[in-house]
């Protein structure tokens, strides 16, 4: 098994993960911010943008996956409806602002125009594939226009 494993512990290390998580999708009730332990924790459904699709079933991977930040001082939703625990989230790309070194906001950017803003002490983050990966025949595409 190909388990991924990352940390982030700067702006480039964060680049990384947020191309692994590009496409990931999660539900709103996957989003869980512990403000006593200063941690926000995703899980998500990663799809395995490092591995090629087979080539005769044409079959993709997805894998669940843990995605978990420590020194969050602070979480905040827009276009998010909190109440709808179903509704589904396609994460599109994990980016750092600086403040005052080294803290900053984390953005968690959406498809539709949603994002999570995570003020943060400093980028500690964590990536961690949780099992097995299973096929998928759809392969995320973009509207570029």
């Amino acid at each position: 098994m190909d388990q991924l494993k990352l940390a982030a512990l700067d702006e480039e290390d964060l680049q990384v993960l947020s191309a692994h998580l590009q496409d990931a999708v999660l539900t709103v009730a996957d989003i869980r911010y512990l403000p006593k332990e200063k941690k926000a924790v995703f899980i998500v459904n990663r799809f395995v943008w490092d591995k090629e699709a087979d080539k005769r079933s044409k079959q993709h991977e997805r894998r669940r996956s843990a995605l978990a930040f420590s020194q969050v001082t602070g979480m905040k939703a827009q276009g998010i409806r909190q109440d709808a625990k179903g509704a589904v989230l396609e994460l599109l790309a994990v980016t750092f602002e600086a403040g005052e070194e080294p803290s900053g906001r984390i953005q968690l950017a959406f498809a539709g125009g949603a994002s999570l803003l995570l003020d943060v002490e400093c980028i500690e983050a964590q990536l961690s594939d949780l099992g097995a990966a299973w096929s998928t025949p759809n392969m995320p595409q973009h509207d570029l226009s």
